[in-house]
Formats: structure tokens, C-alpha cells, sequence
């Protein structure tokens, strides 16, 4: 939902036409509502930052501040994961997160800190976190997975595993900042992939082929070189021709 409601955006912003534009937003406003009447609180919430994100980009101008602000959102998520499973939060805090994430699910957080811990180069092997943790299978759909991104690369695939994360989400951002397309779009389409990036920090979204695939689609769309009416190299080609703005 959140992905949809990126595209959505980027779409509206792509329309030349004011009214395109507000014609677009629509369905991506009704995503929130969507995900509220199918009783996903955390869809909703995605949805509504993403068009949210989106409206106020209109006026926007840099956007090196709009997706330095992403970047730092969802690094904030990832680090108070790992905060909560490492018990390093205050009750005050950490007791409402643990009910609303439920217990098992910071169970088995601990699991993977505690073998990211214990194997801290190169992890206990890639999708072996069930073979070392026994709180996957105290869940009444074992899945073998810790739920949430950071966790399991760091318990499964060490340092360099988390590295190599953070590296590929750090070259999308940057990716985005040179794209020839709108800011608009661009920050659109950054404020669902961190959307997205956040809701994988706590949970398991990036398990399933849809969501990933989705993700490459909308990074694609987001940063392809839009189509030029004429050859843009041609110096023999008019100037307007040349930049492809005929």
C-alpha cells in the first residue's frame, strides 16, 4: 500500500495539468483509507506520511534536505530496534513497544542481537537464524525469521552484512539526488521507499517477492532519464531539442 501510494504520487507530479496532479492524489489518498478498513494501523500510518510527504514537497526546492531527513528517519527506526532489543531503552518507552510489537517479537530480537553478538564478522550463515534461535518456533506460524531487516543481516551475515545494507540504501538516496527527475517525484517516490525501509525494520517486508519487486519498480521510476524528442547530443539539433524540452 505504501508503494502504491508512492507511485501514485509520482504520477501526480509527473501530470503537466493542475488538475492531473490533484486527480492523482486522490486514489493515493485512498490508501489511508484502504489500509484502515482492511485493519492495518501501520499501512495507514505509512500511507497517510507518504502523501503527507508528498503534498509538502510541492514547494520544495533542495532536495538534498528532504532526503537527508529520510535517511535519517529511517536510520532512527533501525537503532531504536535495536535499542529495544537490547534492553538499552527506558521502561517508559520500551513497555508500550514491547505491547504494541508484542513480546515475541522482541524475543526474538534479543535472539539475533545476541548471535549478532556472538559471531560479529560474518554472522551464523545466511537463513541459518532458526538453527541457533529457539524462539522461532514457539510462534504458532514459524517463519524462522527475527523480523526485522537489520537484525537478521547482522545475526546471519555479520558486520559486513549490515555494511553492505546500509550501503545499498545509502546509494539509492544518492541515486534519487542526481535523478533528472522532478524533486517532486523524487521525494515522493524517497518518502515511500523509506516507508518502506522503516516498516523492515520492524517487521518482515522485505520476505515477500511483491514488496521487493515493487521496491525496484518504484526506485526505476524515480530515476529514469525521462525520454528526449530529439537526440540530446546532436549539436546540430535545436537548443530547446538538444535539452529534450520541445
Amino acid at each position: 500500500l505504501a508503494l502504491s501510494a508512492g507511485a501514485l504520487c509520482c504520477a501526480a507530479w509527473s501530470a503537466r495539468r493542475r488538475a492531473l496532479r490533484i486527480a492523482w492524489h486522490v486514489p493515493a489518498a485512498g490508501t489511508v483509507v484502504l489500509a484502515a478498513v482492511i485493519g492495518s494501523g501501520a499501512g495507514a500510518a505509512a500511507c497517510a506520511g507518504v502523501v503527507l510527504y508528498s503534498l509538502a514537497a510541492a514547494r520544495a526546492r533542495r532536495r538534498s534536505v528532504g532526503l537527508a531527513g529520510l535517511g535519517l528517519a529511517t536510520a532512527a527506526v533501525a537503532a531504536l530496534g535495536v535499542a529495544l532489543a537490547k534492553n538499552a531503552l527506558p521502561s517508559v518507552l520500551a513497555t508500550p513497544l514491547e505491547d504494541r510489537l508484542s513480546p515475541h517479537r522482541v524475543l526474538l530480537w534479543r535472539d539475533a542481537l545476541r548471535l549478532a553478538e556472538s559471531e560479529p564478522a560474518l554472522g551464523v550463515g545466511p537463513g541459518r537464524f532458526a538453527d541457533f534461535s529457539p524462539a522461532p518456533a514457539q510462534s504458532p506460524l514459524p517463519d524462522g525469521k527475527p523480523h526485522a531487516a537489520v537484525l537478521q543481516v547482522g545475526a546471519e551475515q555479520g558486520v559486513v552484512g549490515v555494511v553492505l545494507l546500509a550501503a545499498a540504501f545509502c546509494w539509492l538516496l544518492y541515486a534519487l539526488w542526481r535523478s533528472a527527475r522532478p524533486t517532486q517525484v523524487v521525494l515522493a517516490a524517497g518518502a515511500a521507499l523509506t516507508a518502506v525501509a522503516a516498516m523492515a525494520s520492524v517487521g518482515n517486508a522485505l520476505s515477500f517477492t511483491t514488496v521487493t519487486a515493487g521496491v525496484g519498480l518504484l526506485a526505476g521510476i524515480a530515476t529514469a532519464e525521462p525520454l528526449a524528442d530529439g537526440p540530446p547530443h546532436d549539436v546540430a539539433a535545436p537548443a530547446d531539442v538538444r535539452d529534450g524540452q520541445r
